[in-house]
């Protein structure tokens, strides 16, 4: 007998609406349930309560349209649901780590890569793997229906490959598994590759008697007579013991089925994370959870989808229909839960139209025990699938914002200050305010500091050794107090590191937003910043803590060199040299977009990795490229960095437009008229130092003025090592470095940049 809901009080220790950060409620995963929430938190966000999103991957593919990819009927863009933008929208916090380990005694989950999360209340939404994987060879050769994302991208470059050799020996391709997925696979698989002009021999294999197990007799035969009426060959019964890179074996008498792609869509397992986690598992090692989607035993977690088993609905089966209509159900179960009120139970139906896809336009449909097949049947799935899709794209596949998508609203329109670099005060009032102090006291051990400006100081020491220290603090870019600590420390890093010098010593000081969570915000931030420290040998040996209104993140780093002689200044820049950049630009225009939803997840995830990316590597290659001047691209952007070389050497520079390296998105969003705040201040401060005959429109131009969060390294080379040295940056991983212009001598006009197409 089902139990009914109940009520629950508020969240203990949840203070008044409108108290920030009152509750942490984490959502794991971007499956089909949760998706859902997060579009009814945009609709109706809870107050008092901060939302996080954990995710091992920016975009979540809806498995209802991926046999239709398969035929040809959409595009993989088709397919996909952004859930960076989508959360945004939902006020969000966006984590993009893949989650490890839930620990429901401490309610904490720990994350690969970087420090574990508190959550007062959490759902999982992870999906599942398919089982067999740990067969011989299955995962080496076989190609697991699993991730869906892998899956779609592996089998789209077959295709390709496959479309290319057309007129080629027919291709040998084995499915296992003969449920609902692997057939599905097979019919499509074989009317995309004839469609284009290939021939395939297609061999499904399953290890129950017939088709689709657990459905009636009447729709297995009527999918038996599909799968034979397009010559696949059909072998029941089988177990499959082995795969190697060009074979399938069987068990038994050892039958090796040949073939050119194997694909495994064998059911569905349960992920990792559960294997890893202290939970409830049913024998299958799905997570148990109770009507209300709540985990057995645990109040404060919930699972929905492919990853749950629920207790009182043993035979539910792992179908998408399911965790979509799971939707609505957790939405309102972690509102009550959070605020007090009656939990509602979750009640799947035992039937529901089933629609295989034919691949040929039509679709096979089951229900109460009948079948039947038809163009209009497909009309129905499409529109459905589609309509289900829409619902969640908040931008198109250009990164535009969809027209389907609600507007939004104030959180589009309000103007948002950008955090990082990109806070800095302007040069000029700093220059301003500096000329307005009296001159330092003479000090012959002072290399560089006030009178000899540039991104750290150099002292020197008695022996001809030379001291660094540099000092950096920026407001947060980010809810993400382990994403701002870590690129915090990166950032003050490379002060050093473009002086040539090695990074030794590190203090933080940390402005943290006083109230409930503190201590974590702090914890966060200091694991961010030993997490890069760390890996350079970097001691963080001290620092100060202070309460206020917004999270602001302060790291001096001191260090040091051999010998002065090495000192890599910004003074020495020569005409003939070439310019080389080591980072793509574009961090200011893409974290403002991320702040407003208006940044596709694998931008935002590729400007991340550059951010945190040390400029170790950079160094290293510009040395052996016998670099002669250097700075690292910041908050004034590479127009500023780059004036203040060349106004140091009294030479001038020409830059190549094409040339600029831009992160993915950078250029869309600046061609849409979208710029971070302190872009003006810095395009204000360097036009008139520029000449060009370039639209001041061109999107290229604006990468220019840009606020850099922790950019690349900025050096001069040799006209005769440029190449050499750009390829040892690639080799080394900063693939997106470029030789962006070269030093000229002064020019009479008293412009120092002269910009231009190639």
């Amino acid at each position: 007998m089902r139990r009914k809901g109940r009520e629950t009080e508020a969240l203990r220790g949840a203070p008044a609406d409108g108290a920030a950060h009152a509750a942490e409620l984490v959502l794991v995963g971007g499956g089909h349930t949760h998706v859902q929430v997060l579009r009814k938190w945009i609709m109706r966000p809870l107050p008092g309560v901060r939302l996080s999103v954990v995710l091992d991957r920016p975009e979540a593919i809806y498995s209802g349209m991926v046999p239709g990819f398969v035929a040809g009927m959409y595009r993989a863009a088709e397919l996909e649901i952004d859930v960076v933008p989508l959360a945004r929208r939902a006020r969000a916090r966006v984590l993009l780590a893949r989650a490890l380990r839930v620990d429901p005694e401490a309610r904490r989950i720990e994350l690969e890569g970087r420090a574990s999360i508190a959550y007062d209340v959490a759902s999982l939404d992870v999906g599942s793997t398919v089982r067999g994987l740990e067969l011989a060879g299955v995962r080496e050769h076989a190609l697991a229906t699993r991730p869906i994302r892998d899956f779609v991208d592996r089998l789209d470059a077959f295709l390709a490959r496959a479309g290319a050799d057309a007129g080629a020996a027919p291709l040998r391709i084995v499915v296992v598994g003969a449920g609902a997925a692997g057939l599905e696979l097979a019919l499509t698989l074989k009317a995309r590759l004839r469609e284009a002009a290939r021939e395939a021999e297609l061999t499904l294999i399953g290890d129950s008697a017939d088709l689709l197990p657990g459905s009636t007799a009447r729709v297995a035969r009527r999918a038996r007579r599909e799968a034979e009426h397009r010559g696949i060959r059909l072998r029941c019964a089988e177990t499959v013991r082995a795969v190697e890179k060009d074979a399938v074996l069987l068990a038994g008498a050892g039958e090796r089925l040949a073939c050119d792609l194997a694909v495994w869509a064998t059911g569905a397992a349960p992920p990792a994370l559960l294997a890893e986690s202290p939970l409830p598992r049913d024998a299958g090692g799905f997570v148990r959870v109770r009507p209300t989607l709540q985990v057995v035993d645990r109040d404060d977690l919930f699972a929905v989808g492919d990853c749950a088993a629920l207790d009182d609905d043993p035979w539910l089966p792992k179908a998408g229909v399911y965790a979509v209509r799971e939707g609505p159900v957790l939405d309102h179960n972690l509102r009550a839960l959070l605020r007090g009120g009656r939990l509602r139970d979750y009640r799947p139906q035992r039937d529901f139209l089933s629609l295989l896809n034919l691949g040929d336009g039509r679709v096979l449909g089951a229900k109460w025990g009948l079948a039947l097949s038809g163009r209009s049947l497909w009309r129905l799935k499409d529109r459905i699938d589609r309509r289900f899709v829409r619902r969640f794209q908040v931008l198109d596949s250009d990164g535009a914002p969809a027209r389907a998508f609600p507007a939004p609203g104030r959180m589009g329109d309000e103007e948002m200050v950008c955090g990082g670099c990109a806070a800095k005060l302007g040069a000029s009032p700093l220059e301003r305010a500096l000329a307005r102090l009296d001159a330092p006291p003479e000090d012959a051990s002072v290399l560089l500091g006030l009178e000899q400006r540039d991104d750290a100081a150099a002292l020197a020491l008695p022996g001809g050794a030379v001291a660094l220290t540099t000092i950096d603090a920026f407001r947060a870019f980010s809810d993400d107090p382990w994403l701002v600590g870590r690129v915090a420390a990166v950032n003050a890093a490379s002060d050093i590191f473009a002086k040539g010098g090695r990074p030794r010593h590190a203090l933080a000081l940390v402005t943290v937003p006083e109230g409930r969570g503190s201590e974590e915000t702090l914890y966060q931030v200091l694991a961010g910043v030993r997490a890069a420290l760390d890996p350079l040998g970097v001691s963080l040996v001290g620092g100060h803590t202070t309460a206020g209104e917004e999270l602001f993140v302060g790291i001096s780093v001191s260090g040091d060199l051999a010998q002065a002689g090495d000192l890599l200044r910004r003074d020495a820049l020569q005409p003939g040299d070439q310019l080389v950049l080591s980072k793509g630009l574009g961090t200011g225009v893409l974290l403002a977009a991320d702040m407003r939803g208006l940044a596709r997840g694998a931008w935002l995830e590729g400007a991340i990795a550059s951010m945190v990316r040390q400029n170790a590597a950079a160094l290293r290659a510009a040395r052996d490229g016998g670099a002669r001047a250097c700075t690292d691209v910041s908050g004034f952007g590479l127009a500023g960095h780059l004036a203040e070389l060349l106004g140091a050497s009294g030479v001038s520079a020409r830059l190549t437009l094409d040339a600029l390296p831009a992160l993915d998105g950078a250029l869309a969003l600046l061609a849409r008229g979208l710029r971070s705040s302190f872009h003006e201040q810095n395009a204000a401060a360097c036009s008139a130092l520029l000449s060009t005959r370039e639209a001041v429109s061109d999107p290229a131009l604006g990468l220019l003025f840009d606020p850099q969060t922790s950019g690349g390294l900025l050096f001069s080379v040799s006209a005769s090592r440029s190449a050499d040295t750009l390829r040892a940056l690639h080799e080394a991983g900063d693939a997106r470095a470029a030789v962006i212009g070269e030093v000229l001598d002064s020019r009479a006009d008293g412009a120092l940049v002269e910009v231009l197409r190639r």
